[in-house]
């Protein structure tokens, strides 16, 4: 009898000696976890993991927070009947009940809050101990109806910013160690590591992992706009729509480009200016592989590629890729000339157009021609002059297939072929088929001669008659026979002569059908049918069909004299 009592004894003791290494080794590791701040009091949840750290007051005794974990682990006690050898380490076990006793939100300090506390801590330790204890036991009496409105309020100042730009970010995603200012966006959040997507659209079957991203996606069913702008009145979707279109109105650009300092009111539009510096193209052609910078730039040119031409002209019904080029091509019916010029107030279509003139008055000509170093005050101008250089004619003819290196050339030799003369002088009427034919023929009328000879001064009405009286200056004759190396000063000069090689007669006459080399020629020989003589002596008054005839006459009034 005595020995049983004395093993029920020895039992017991043992019993409450692994009852006190229990609760010293809780005691430890408590005590070795960062001070918890209670920010709510929410029961509810279970799976706040808080940071490990040193305590930023080790000397202060802990006994408030003590008290609900001692009373915890008591009610966690294993029953007697339990084998010894099934029970987990006791280090598992304290880890176990200390990642679910904190069943509040915990305070992730920040570096500049810690330096914060610990200097006003400095100056008056006692104070702000007694501070923070009935702050502490403030927040823990407001229950759970405070926690709740706390989530609320904190749910709808940061629901449409899921990073929550404030400092107050309490809770830390255990995965990727993202912190959020609510515990529904970490809940959200995790969703995204789980891949787990509950909320499905029923209109188009779309899965979302938040009810709120749902609940955005369904207006573009419903085509519900909540958000309206206190400015001017436009509705939105979504709130971020709004915040960014709010910007209009401020002018506010937060977002500033790091490499040139330019500034954007929308995040993506630095994102997408940023490729500007770093070269990036991520959109790429599926059918020619050629890259762009711009999703836009890719949808513009996969048009080239399908022939589509989604905008159409109201007016004429003509159809172009771009919605720019419609916005242009409706200028030329409204007559519409938004953009003028500072210096002359000259009104042009585009924008570009404008740009171009502005160089008529700054004399700047910034391309250059990397062969003769002409320079050129437009881009296509240099394009155009290169083609002297590599001797590219890339524009046909597709009557005769003559070739030519500038577009306006094919267009005027057409005209050959169809008779087309759309130039009428507004003296004569005489019509022509280039414009700068006609601008030749009115100084006949107006007996303009702009062109002067540098060496004896004469006049000429064309610029080319200059240049062909120069040589009678210099002695130049440039253009050599092939057949017999005789050079002339004059192209017509060469083709005429290259006719006596070759026999061909063109020019006939329509009275007796002779045939004659040149055209001058046969003008001479039809004054012989006509009587015409066009020439007259100065002196005797004497008329000859020719000038050379003319010139020959010897008169008895220039004998005398």
């Amino acid at each position: 009898m005595f020995t049983m009592a004395k093993v029920k004894y020895e039992e017991e003791l043992c019993g409450a000696q692994e009852d006190n290494e229990r609760q010293r080794q809780l005691l430890d590791a408590v005590y070795k976890q960062p001070r918890v701040v209670l920010n709510r009091a929410d029961v509810s949840e279970k799976y706040i993991f808080p940071e490990r750290q040193e305590p930023e007051f080790p000397g202060v005794k802990q006994e408030e927070d003590l008290e609900p974990l001692q009373v915890k682990e008591e009610k966690r006690q294993q029953p007697p009947n339990i084998k010894k050898e099934e029970q987990l380490p006791p280090y598992i076990e304290e880890e176990e009940h200390f990642t679910e006793l904190p069943e509040t939100g915990v305070h992730l300090k920040t570096e500049d809050e810690r330096q914060y506390e610990e200097n006003k801590g400095a100056e008056s330790p006692s104070r702000q101990q007694m501070t923070n204890d009935d702050s502490r036991l403030a927040l823990m009496s407001d229950g759970e109806d405070a926690s709740h409105a706390a989530h609320t309020a904190e749910d709808e100042e940061c629901d449409d910013d899921v990073t929550c730009p404030t400092d107050g970010k309490r809770w830390k995603c255990s995965q990727c160690g993202k912190t959020f200012g609510s515990k529904s966006q970490l809940r959200n959040h995790a969703m995204g590591h789980i891949g787990d997507k509950p909320f499905v659209c029923s209109v188009c079957g779309r899965s979302f992992s938040r009810k709120e991203t749902l609940t955005t996606h369904t207006r573009t069913h419903t085509g519900e706009k909540p958000f309206a702008c206190s400015v001017c009145g436009q509705n939105f979707a979504q709130r971020v729509h709004l915040k960014t279109h709010t910007r209009t109105h401020t002018g506010e650009k937060p977002f500033a480009c790091s490499v040139c300092g330019r500034i954007f009111s929308q995040k993506g539009s630095l994102k997408i200016h940023t490729r500007t510096h770093t070269g990036e193209k991520p959109f790429a052609c599926s059918v020619c592989g050629q890259k762009f910078a711009f999703k836009g730039y890719l949808k513009i040119h996969t048009r080239t590629h399908t022939g589509e031409k989604p905008f159409g002209c109201s007016v004429c019904g003509q159809n172009f890729a771009q919605r720019i080029h419609l916005k242009t091509h409706t200028r030329t019916h409204t007559g519409e000339k938004p953009f003028a010029c500072l210096v002359c107030g000259q009104n042009f279509a585009q924008g570009g157009d404008l740009k171009i003139h502005t160089r008529t008055h700054t004399g700047e000509k910034p391309f250059a021609c990397s062969v003769c170093g002409r320079i050129f005050s437009q881009k296509g101008s240099l394009k155009i002059h290169t083609r002297t250089h590599t001797g590219e004619k890339p524009f046909a003819c597709s009557v005769c297939g003559q070739k030519f290196a500038f577009k306006g050339y094919l267009k005027i030799h057409t005209r050959t072929h169809t008779g087309e003369k759309p130039f009428a002088c507004s003296v004569c009427g005489r019509i022509f088929s280039q414009k700068g034919s006609l601008k030749t023929h009115t100084r006949t009328h107006t007996g303009e001669k702009p062109f002067a000879c540098s060496v004896c001064g004469q006049n000429f009405a064309q610029r080319g008659h200059l240049k062909t009286h120069t040589r009678t200056h210099t002695g130049e004759k440039p253009f050599a026979c092939l057949v017999c190396g005789q050079n002339f000063a004059h192209r017509g000069d060469l083709k005429i002569h290259t006719r006596t090689h070759t026999g061909e007669k063109p020019f006939a006459c329509l009275v007796c059908g002779q045939n004659f080399y040149s055209k001058g020629y046969l003008k001479i020989h039809t004054r012989t049918h006509t009587g015409e003589k066009p020439f007259a002596c100065s002196v005797c008054g004497q008329r000859f069909p020719t000038k050379g005839n003319a010139e020959r006459h010897k008169c008895a009034g220039e004998k005398s004299g």
